[in-house]
């Protein structure tokens, strides 16, 4: 073609061509990407299909439905899905293409399916049961065992939901006085930040787990989609693994959420969540009671018992008691007589003995010695055993029974000993 064109000539040949190939309408699958509603009521948005990693884009347009009927689409998705059009959902559109010169290519959507994003909905939720179930790690949390009387509690909410404010009123205000440790770790529970949001709290209360004996997640009441971003695997991966039981109150009567069927316990509203754990102190409360009445009459059984064993037993010893006392009187008795009978023989013996001795001391008496013409010599009023140990010229004093004589040594002799 040697023919020269404008741009405007171009745009032209290329919306006359895409009207010309394509001059229906077309149900179209895609996520949407973002969404915002101007002045006029008009609704644009982004659309975008992923590759099969949910992450990396492989198609994007744009779209608009129109103020006259976006209000009836809006109102018919809201009405069955319960939920508004927001971004991360997957849509089935009704749309018709429509290319301009300055704008570019967009969809001009007639019509949104609701009952194929309820579909997704669910398909992805079963997807991520059945995920949680291949790794092993569903019921890893139901598995922990429960404090008897969980006092230290973790709670997993925005501080301004009325299901929180219903929660910590509802516990607080118990009939029975119990007080429980509440701490609050905030986060977003609905809306495109509640993932991330929610595995950041618990990740800040496992930083402190020690101090906790249970983690609590409640919210207050919300459409079917609201609750849909608890079926997030993030977050239900995060309460598989978390050491310490999850009980959770997201606030629907009907359905589940994936995050529901992991944790610990379920309940379907936080007051409900803050009865059971009145409840849980309650019993272990009875159960003390229960025990202390067991003890105390099993004591009191124990008691009766010891007391006949005793009485039984003392009646028995009393006679028993008796016969061993007039036993042991005879014995004593007996013994008594002995020690006498031999105290009497020793004395006896001993009478005898001194007499002996007492005669055999008498004769080694020196005045009797000296009675039977012994004498005794003394020098200085020290006896003299031997003429070694004299001199001569000292005067000496020689005994007799009858009186003393002094003489004077003039001469000594002492007798030489034979050679053996």
């Amino acid at each position: 073609m040697n023919d020269k064109l404008s741009l405007t000539e171009l745009q032209l040949v290329i919306r006359d061509s895409l009207y010309t190939a394509l001059p229906g309408m077309y149900w179209v699958t895609a996520e949407i990407s973002e969404i915002r509603e101007n002045y006029s009521g008009h609704c644009y948005l982004e659309l975008v299909e992923k590759h099969p990693d949910e992450v990396n884009v492989r198609a994007k347009i744009k779209g608009v439905i129109w103020s006259n009927r976006y209000r009836f689409v809006k109102t018919l998705f809201e009405n069955v899905t319960g939920d508004s059009l927001r971004a991360g959902q997957k849509i089935l559109v009704k749309a018709k293409v429509e290319y301009h010169e300055i704008y570019g290519i967009s969809l001009v959507i007639n019509d949104i399916d609701p009952a194929f994003t309820i579909g997704e909905m669910a398909l992805r939720r079963q997807q991520v049961i059945r995920k949680l179930e291949e790794e092993g790690v569903f019921t890893m949390n139901k598995e922990l065992e429960m404090s008897s009387v969980p006092r230290k509690i973790a709670v997993i909410s925005s501080k301004n939901a009325a299901g929180y404010t219903d929660f910590i009123t509802h516990l607080s205000s118990n009939k029975y006085g119990y007080t429980f440790y509440v701490a609050l770790f905030e986060a977003a529970m609905q809306g495109a930040d509640t993932e991330q949001s929610v595995t950041d709290a618990m990740n800040r209360i496992s930083e402190r787990i020690f101090l906790f004996d249970t983690v609590v997640i409640i919210r207050g009441g919300g459409s079917q989609t609201d609750l849909s971003w608890f079926d997030s695997y993030k977050i239900a991966y995060h309460v598989t693994q978390f050491p310490i039981p999850v009980i959770t109150g997201i606030g629907h009567e009907k359905d589940l959420s994936v995050t529901d069927l992991v944790a610990w316990r379920s309940e379907k509203t936080p007051t409900a969540v803050a009865d059971f754990i009145i409840g849980s102190a309650f019993s272990f409360e009875e159960n003390l009671l229960g025990m202390a009445s067991e003890i105390i009459s099993h004591s009191s059984e124990i008691i009766k018992t010891g007391i006949k064993v005793m009485e039984t037993a003392r009646l028995r010893l009393i006679p028993l008691a008796r016969m061993m006392i007039t036993s042991e009187k005879t014995r004593l008795s007996e013994m008594i007589r002995v020690i006498r009978s031999g105290t009497r023989n020793i004395i006896r013996e001993n009478e005898t003995l001194i007499v002996n001795m007492s005669g055999s001391v008498s004769l080694l008496d020196p005045q009797k010695i000296l009675q039977r013409g012994y004498t005794i010599t003394s020098f200085g009023g020290k006896i003299i055993k031997s003429v070694a140990d004299t001199k001569e010229g000292e005067i000496i004093e020689t005994m007799f029974s009858d009186g003393v004589l002094t003489s004077k040594i003039s001469r000594r002799k002492i007798k030489k000993e034979k050679d053996e």
